[in-house]
């Protein structure tokens, strides 16, 4: 519900950072592995954007939507400073789309879509799923996965529901609490077999969380911007993306528009230090601001980390404790991506211009690896220890990149969901190269 809708793809040199730049992490897959799941779910949303000519060039299922003023903006000032900009791509339909309707460019997108234009599982894939058997049991706190005697495979879940405790047995189980319940589930799930929590024989349940570092740059004009009409996240630039040997730091970062609401607003100019009068005449004015925001890569380190906590929830389970710092390198990136979006506002004509410092898109905790002694997962979303035990949301990336993670996530669940329907039709109950028990 709360999807921006901004969907752009990993590039290729995301898959192997550790080889070729010394930092992060090589993944236990290829970009050329997830390539025709991003474009299943590019149709299926779907997406619509200019050609991107940026990682693996190219096209988009729908054309792109008209920018709005904030995309003018960027497009305007990325133009004066010689930097490309492309507007796309979002999970918005350009024109209708089945039964859903045309955009109508409220720009309320955050809060869910008026007329369910974008693109999200709401509209697409939940729907899909009950219509063919699925059942969601709503309410409902999963407080341990169950496994045989032994540990050798998940037997299914406890959950508490309305007051009351109940037991799901499945074949197969899968986790999609995320960056930070995924791993408070597996660790809260010891057992005899598991003491310092479930699949964490190599203590790294929980290990190389990782955020985005999200800056925001605000620039002021003299004519109006109306940043409110148009998609949040529209017009983008992944020309600072690769390492550059010419910059003193690995990786890079990507530039957006956000245009944020007026609360948001109000929140972005209070943490300047505006108070009191002077912040009511920078909210009076917001018609005339525009806003972008960078995603810079920050990198996976084993300390960021989430563990059990003494304190409790009300259900008596230890709540997750998160443990984060940056690097040297994480800091020069968030200053190359600020610099970056005052030059191309300034570029643009804006007379005043105010950045804030932002963290968004929470990944990692449970890494895909190649084996058990570097990650929790493989390359099918399978747990080493655990055969028919699924992480399958955003805590298996093993390096985040400087893309919003949405569509890898969903691309990610894509293959592996299509090679578990694959062995389940073969007969096999276990990953390849395993014998099946």
């Amino acid at each position: 519900m709360h999807f921006a809708g901004f969907v752009p793809r990993l590039h290729p040199s995301d898959f192997s950072t550790l080889t070729d730049d010394g930092v992060g992490a090589d993944w236990p897959i290829r970009y050329e592995d997830l390539r025709p799941s991003y474009e299943r779910i590019e149709q299926e949303l779907p997406v619509a954007g200019q050609y991107w000519p940026w990682g693996d060039p190219h096209a988009y299922p729908h054309a792109p939507h008209p920018a709005g003023g904030n995309g003018e903006i960027f497009l305007r000032g990325a133009a004066a400073a010689g930097i490309e900009a492309r507007v796309g791509p979002v999970a918005i339909t350009n024109g209708r789309f089945g039964n859903r309707p045309h955009c109508v460019y409220r720009g309320f997108c955050l809060q869910g879509c008026k007329v369910n234009a974008k693109g999200s599982t709401f509209v697409t894939h939940v729907p899909d799923a009950l219509a063919h058997g699925a059942e969601i049991r709503t309410d409902a706190m999963v407080t341990a996965i169950e496994t045989d005697a032994d540990g050798s495979r998940a037997t299914g879940v406890r959950y508490l529901r309305r007051g009351r405790e109940h037991l799901q047995r499945a074949r197969t189980v899968a986790v999609a609490g995320y960056a930070i319940e995924t791993p408070r589930l597996l660790l809260n799930s010891a057992n005899r077999r598991f003491p310092e929590g479930l699949c964490n024989d190599h203590d790294l349940v929980g290990r190389y969380v990782m955020v985005q570092g999200a800056p925001q740059t605000a620039g002021r004009f003299a004519e109006e911007i109306r940043a409110y009409k148009a998609p949040p996240p529209e017009v983008s630039s992944e020309a600072f993306y690769e390492t550059d040997p010419g910059r003193p730091y690995k990786r890079g970062f990507a530039v957006q528009t956000v245009s944020p609401l007026p609360i948001t607003w109000a929140e972005h100019v209070a943490a300047q230090g505006h108070w009191g009068h002077d912040l009511r005449r920078y909210l009076q004015d917001y018609i005339h601001w525009a806003t972008l925001g960078a995603l810079c890569e920050l990198l996976p380190q084993p300390d960021n980390r989430v563990t059990l906590a003494t304190e409790k929830d009300r259900h008596g389970l230890p709540v997750a404790d998160l443990s984060y710092t940056q690097c040297d390198n994480d800091r020069e990136v968030i200053k190359a991506a600020r610099s970056t979006m005052e030059e191309i506002l300034r570029a643009a004509g804006a007379t005043e211009v105010i950045t804030i410092e932002r963290y968004a898109h929470l990944v990692g905790g449970c890494r895909m690896a190649q084996d058990a002694e570097h990650g929790v997962v493989d390359a099918d979303l399978r747990s080493f220890a655990i055969p028919n035990l699924l992480i399958t949301d955003g805590s298996v990336l093993p390096t985040q990149g400087a893309a919003n993670p949405a569509l890898t996530i969903m691309a990610l669940v894509d293959r592996a969901a299509g090679r578990l329907a694959a062995g389940a039709r073969s007969g096999l109950r276990a990953p390849a190269g395993r014998s099946a028990r």
